[in-house]
């Protein structure tokens, strides 16, 4: 039981006219605040410790007012960021409805109330971060999450820092669940609260601590110090607090906004109305890859490969180094092992080429195809190091053209980017006889990957939208889901398939 259930509790064991009067002087305290939290998990979430804070979940639970209350009353200086300029210019009103006025309003900036100074904007390109640079504040707001990519966040709250003595700084960003690929990063960075497949789960309003080691994040226990790479590193706390439209007195006693959520389209209502984050995210016009059939394949996804079935494919993304990461996706017929990263940090820059060959052989077995994308540069020299020591490769490079058809012959590809991935959409696909044989491990940033390229046909061609503009969207690059596809391309000749393999010599063990 938390401390603020605790109290309400004994608060109901009181006799009225005790509570009456506790109930009296407790408005006479608050009275001449501008905003006072709702009892729930409003109060949860004012009071909460959390470095990183999360709140969310229903539609109508009170997030906006949240992060509006708590710079105008917790903060010395506040950002407070939704992610259009547009829906940034609505925040203003927020503001003036609880403020009863506009006085040190500045709507190309913020607020300026007293000592305490309010910035409120948009991030709508992904350049946009960069406005923000080096600009402290001691409360960073991101209002619907989701909305915003990974390194916008990621970017911004590097600056959650003050110099004035006894402020608390914090990060406090507020979300439905996404309702596209584009959001999914969220699900993974609040994982333990928000994956229910998450092997140590974490209640609403619980804390956890995570800290990098090399380019991973990992969770810890506490705060530290810890002793990392040679050095003392502290940890930072991090939760997420739920809230329901049942918490928000204003609008439980608006019965419409309710009947308007409960007619919402299955999926919305699911995010919207239910709080799912699990929930299927909306396809979006002329999709690629079906979001429900991915997540048909996790469904049938176990935890080890199917007896006797050897190692057929092993996608590979290769990585210069640096910030990014290498990544290895092994298949067995149409199981996925789980995705193997190795941070960039740990690939010595002198002979990228060789360590990474060395990474995929330490991965490899049964003689499985290696294929390599050759697209982003990096993948050269691990190529032609499998090559000279006589492993089986195959060089993967999006922009080349297509000799292929779709199944049924109607229609060809643009280029060999669109090949695969529509052939990795037919082997999804559970009309098929038999039903597809794909089973894919839970990760939510190779869903977002799979699920974001859009396509058109053009001339008789499908066109799948290409990778740049793609990861413009999603804000970092779609390294997981392209070492899948990859991984389901060991196509040698038009008649390869997902089927069961011809052990041959393949079944000897690296």
């Amino acid at each position: 039981m938390g401390a603020l259930d605790e109290y309400i509790q004994r608060l109901g064991a009181l006799p009225p006219k005790e509570a009456e009067q506790l109930a009296a002087d407790a408005l006479a305290q608050v009275k001449d605040l501008v905003w006072i939290p709702n009892p729930g998990p409003q109060t949860e979430a004012y009071f909460s410790e959390a470095d990183e804070l999360l709140y969310g979940g229903e539609a109508g639970g009170g997030k906006t007012a949240l992060v509006v209350g708590l710079s105008l009353t917790a903060h010395t200086r506040s950002l407070v960021l939704r992610r259009t300029n547009k829906e940034g210019e609505k925040l203003f009103d927020d503001y003036a409805k609880i403020l009863g006025h506009e006085n040190g309003c500045n709507r190309a900036k913020g607020w300026r109330i007293g000592n305490k100074i309010i910035d409120i904007g948009g991030c709508e390109q992904e350049k946009d971060k960069q406005k923000r640079k080096g600009i402290p504040h001691d409360l960073k707001c991101f209002d619907e999450l989701v909305d915003f990519t990974q390194s916008q966040y990621e970017f911004i709250i590097a600056w959650n820092r003050t110099t004035e003595p006894g402020q608390r700084c914090r990060v406090v960003a507020t979300t439905n669940p996404p309702t596209s690929p584009e959001g999914m990063w969220v699900v993974k960075r609040w994982a333990a609260w928000l994956d229910p497949k998450h092997p140590n789960p974490a209640k609403s309003g619980e804390l956890r601590w995570y800290t990098t080691i090399g380019e991973a994040e990992v969770e810890v226990d506490g705060p530290g110090p810890h002793w990392i790479d040679g050095r003392d590193v502290m940890a930072r706390s991090r939760t997420f607090i739920r809230a329901r439209l049942d918490d928000n007195p204003d609008l439980t006693r608006t019965p419409d906004y309710a009947a308007r959520l409960d007619a919402l389209p299955k999926e919305l209502r699911e995010a919207y109305r239910e709080g799912k984050f699990d929930a299927s995210l909306r396809d979006q016009p002329f999709q690629a890859i079906p979001t429900e059939w991915i997540r048909m394949a996790q469904g049938r996804w176990e935890d080890h490969s199917p007896n006797g079935v050897p190692m057929c494919a092993i996608g590979v993304d290769a990585s210069g180094g640096g910030d990014d990461p290498m990544i290895i996706a092994p298949r067995y017929d149409g199981w996925f092992a789980p995705i193997i990263e190795i941070p960039g940090k740990d690939i010595p820059a002198d002979r990228p080429g060789k360590y990474a060959a060395g990474m995929v052989l330490s991965y490899r077995r049964d003689r499985a195809i290696v294929v390599v994308d050759m697209g982003g540069g990096y993948g050269g020299p691990t190529f032609e190091q499998l090559k000279e020591n006589s492993i089986e490769c195959v060089s993967h490079k999006g922009s080349e053209g297509s000799v292929r058809r779709t199944a049924d012959g109607q229609l060809k590809f643009k280029n060999k980017r669109t090949e695969v991935i529509w052939l990795f959409r037919e082997a999804l696909d559970p009309s098929q006889p038999g039903g597809s044989p794909i089973m894919l491990p839970a990760d939510s940033m190779m869903m977002a990957d799979l699920c974001t390229p859009t396509f058109k046909i053009e001339s008789g061609q499908i066109v799948v939208e290409s990778k740049e503009d793609v990861c413009k969207r999603l804000g970092r690059s779609t390294d997981r889901g392209d070492a899948v596809v990859m991984a389901a391309d060991d196509l040698i000749g038009d008649e390869a398939d997902l089927g069961p393999v011809d052990l041959g010599d393949r079944s000897e063990e690296h």
